[in-house]
């Protein structure tokens, strides 16, 4: 882990977050890309062409740009019955209990959450109305890592709010199935139905309906940089949660940390993908160097250590900052997705994070728990995007109407007064209608 012990230099290399549509494509996308469109095409393009495919032909542009982009032969779009019950089959009784657990605390969560998310109201005629969304599409990335954790992340806050049909959409495996542990995820979660289709096919496909996958009214969920790119260009024509980009975790932690436990945070981050962003803020320069050295043994314990290490080189690493006030000042300018606080007293802190997707207090708290059974969802604000929004939630799945029902003499009070800024408006049509409000005309 590169340790960068000038807090300036620190924050150009390391907060300074490159943007993802910067990074060269891999060659195996392009090759993939060359032999689907026979020309050499930016990403843009590919999911504009796509997009355009599915709205004109439907079920049989989806199943070509599954063959063609995932390899993966999908005659029928939707899983059936029988899929679900062999999934069943497949998966460790122990793994399902666990989902089930998960399931149990998010649900919990979002049940607390949506205690305050319903803000009905009616005084002096005027009033608001909460409903939920009717149908929501959740498009659930993974097929080798299937995911099964988001897809709770994603479906349960939406049962919770009330939607009335929830519907999912997967990238497929080569042999043109949707992995067991993310059928029996869905199952759990309150999912009606799950249908084969991957990356931009499955956006476009939920945003503007086919002979097989019913159109939305919004789609929600995470996913890589074609998905990312397919849910900016329909959103208008479908509504979205956001837009979202690699994973990343700032983790502060002073001379009380364990660094053994500060490199295995790191080390969960750095495995999710090559472009996750695992940084350590630290003002002790004995607790960098004892992190370095965890990392370096626990590393090789990885699966996916390749991963790992390619996200420390690419975009990880720690600076040495002047106190952990000084850290908390550059996390809330950098607005991480996860921000955990491995201090003394994380609470005395706490009040001073301004700029989160999520706040883990203490070593006994970590990320990962965030990631499967704490509570809140695990789908959070990326790239800058918690200064201003929030992790997935109840009021994502739930939308308000405004009441209007004004009787009597406040109908006349009002009247005046929306006639006087109609006629500076030059709109003599709205004035008339409120004049004609106007008690005694």
């Amino acid at each position: 882990m590169r340790i960068i012990r000038n807090a300036v230099e620190g924050k150009e290399l390391l907060l300074s977050r490159k943007p993802v549509a910067d990074e060269e494509l891999p060659m195996n996308i392009r090759e993939t890309t060359f032999k689907t469109f026979g020309q050499e095409l930016s990403p843009d393009e590919v999911v504009r062409r796509i997009i355009r495919d599915v709205r004109e032909d439907g079920d049989n542009a989806v199943r070509y740009y599954n063959l063609r982009i995932d390899g993966a032969d999908t005659p029928a779009l939707e899983v059936t019955d029988q899929e679900f019950e062999a999934a069943y089959r497949e998966v460790d009784g122990e793994v399902v209990d666990a989902l089930k657990f998960a399931a149990g605390r998010v649900r919990t969560y979002h049940e607390q959450q949506m205690r305050g998310a319903s803000l009905d109201f009616n005084q002096d005629g005027l009033g608001q109305l909460t409903r939920a969304i009717e149908r929501v599409g959740l498009y659930i990335p993974g097929t080798r890592a299937p995911l099964p954790s988001t897809v709770i992340m994603c479906a349960v806050p939406a049962q919770v709010a009330g939607v009335d049909e929830i519907v999912m959409t997967s990238p497929v495996l080569p042999d043109g199935s949707v992995p067991p542990v993310k059928l029996v995820a869905a199952q759990i979660a309150g999912v009606s139905r799950v249908f084969k289709a991957g990356g931009a096919q499955g956006v476009a496909a939920f945003a503007y309906g086919t002979e097989t996958v019913p159109r939305v009214d919004k789609i929600c969920g995470p996913g890589g940089l074609f998905v990312a790119i397919a849910k900016k260009q329909v959103f208008g024509d479908v509504g979205i949660d956001a837009v979202y980009g690699p994973t990343e975790t700032v983790v502060i932690a002073d001379e009380s940390a364990d660094p053994e436990l500060v490199a295995a945070d790191l080390l969960a981050q750095a495995e999710h993908d090559p472009l996750a962003t695992p940084i350590l803020l630290t003002p002790s320069h004995y607790l960098a160097d004892a992190v370095d050295s965890a990392i370096n043994r626990q590393i090789r314990e990885l699966e996916r250590e390749k991963i790992a290490r390619e996200s420390l080189d690419n975009r990880g690493g720690c600076i040495l900052v002047n106190d952990i006030d000084h850290a908390i000042a550059l996390a809330n300018e950098y607005a991480p997705e996860h921000l955990c606080l491995l201090v003394d007293q994380p609470m005395a802190y706490a009040a001073k994070v301004r700029n989160a997707g999520g706040l883990f207090l203490g070593e006994a708290s970590p990320e990962a728990f965030g990631d499967y059974t704490a509570g809140p969802s695990h789908t959070m604000p990326t790239g800058g995007s918690a200064r201003w929004s929030s992790p997935l939630g109840v009021r994502d799945f739930l939308k308000t109407i405004s009441v209007i029902g004004i009787q009597g003499e406040v109908a006349e009070e009002i009247a005046h007064a929306a006639s006087v800024i109609a006629r500076a408006e030059g709109l003599t049509g709205h004035a008339r209608a409120a004049e004609r409000r106007l008690l005694g005309r």
